[in-house]
């Protein structure tokens, strides 16, 4: 019997009898991390890595939530759960379920290079691999970390030298984090939307270094100062009367999908970044190298062609059916509903 099987309320586990980030309630759910594709009301309770806790509870308010470190072990109707790191974003992680001698790892989103705000992914050994597949296609392949900054500080620190805001829209639980972490703070203030800002609180408490972060209605601000700013909002702020304040700004867009130029185009925005809290296609085929599974289960994103690929590889692969998809793969549709620290979604 396979130990983690597709149902209606999501990847559930027949010998634990508990989900993996179910999208209908259920009594135990385990939680890869707190974005909401994958963290949903409703569940009974609630097992999380402790990072995580602070936006579970912003967002999904008062719920029965038990966390544990990496690595720590539970055993549950014979059972032995444990989390192991994502990388992904701050507490993401992937789920080790081991029963009788076979050890099955649901990944949930990861991506391979260490950002410096969460703990770096971590191969976990195992039989069966569940992965994602985002960008499971050849043409996505990211930058390096210090290629990535040093190219939005160039154009951050040009805008300023110009009097222009840079305005950069990004996911506000993740991205925006690893823009603050990244950039050259001494270039000018940074401006955070409101949907940003509570976030960057959590982030700050867990440890992990944020420079000074402003809203636009701080009373620093003056004019000039405002010409010199990074400005970081969320997708649904582009084209809405918050962004009148800056003038007349330079815009870009920060996105795994910036890889391709219709994508960027359609946004329309001056510039696009290419970064993803998601693998790419090298990534995922070190993480599902690294785990040395002989059988792997592939879930949203380009399903049919990291299976046809591993298949070629002579591993067992098959898709696997979720309702999973936001963040990164919420960043093509206009407009995309902002993750905010708060009980309820919104811009």
């Amino acid at each position: 019997m396979d130990l983690i099987v597709a149902r209606p309320e999501g990847l559930y586990c027949p010998a634990g009898d508990f989900y993996i980030d179910p999208w209908r309630p259920v009594d135990r759910a385990v939680i890869t991390h707190a974005h909401s594709d994958h963290a949903r009301t409703g569940h009974q309770h609630y097992l999380a890595h402790t990072d995580s806790a602070g936006i579970l509870r912003a967002r999904l308010g008062r719920i029965m939530l038990q966390t544990v470190t990496y690595g720590e072990v539970i055993e549950h109707h014979g059972v032995r759960v444990s989390l192991h790191p994502a990388g992904h974003v701050l507490g993401s992680a992937q789920v080790r379920v081991e029963h009788r001698g076979e050890v099955w790892v649901a990944s949930g989103d990861y991506k391979t290079e260490a950002d410096g705000t969460c703990v770096p992914f971590e191969a976990v050994p195992c039989h069966t691999f569940i992965t994602e597949s985002t960008f499971g296609l050849p043409v996505y392949r990211w930058p390096a970390q210090v290629e990535l900054f040093a190219d939005i500080n160039a154009w951050w620190r040009r805008n300023a030298d110009e009097g222009r805001s840079s305005v950069l829209f990004c996911y506000a639980f993740g991205k925006a984090q690893r823009i603050l972490h990244g950039v050259d703070a001494s270039i000018g203030p940074i401006v955070v939307h409101r949907a940003v800002e509570p976030l960057n609180a959590v982030y700050r408490e867990a440890g992990v270094a944020l420079p000074t972060t402003l809203r636009v209605s701080d009373p620093a601000l003056d004019a000039a100062l405002l010409r010199r700013a990074l400005v970081l909002a969320p997708p649904s702020a582009q084209g809405t009367p918050w962004m009148k304040r800056f003038g007349a700004y330079a815009d870009a867009f920060a996105s795994g999908w910036m890889q391709l130029r219709g994508t960027r185009r359609r946004r329309g925005v001056d510039r696009g970044f290419v970064m993803s809290d998601h693998a790419d296609w090298p990534g995922l085929q070190r993480a599902i190298g690294g785990t040395g599974a002989e059988r792997v289960m592939v879930t949203h994103g380009s399903v049919a062609v990291l299976v046809r690929w591993l298949t070629e590889q002579g591993l067992q692969a098959q898709g696997f059916k979720t309702e999973y998809g936001g963040d990164d793969a919420a960043d093509v549709a206009t407009p995309v509903p902002v993750f905010e620290a708060a009980p309820e979604d919104g811009a």
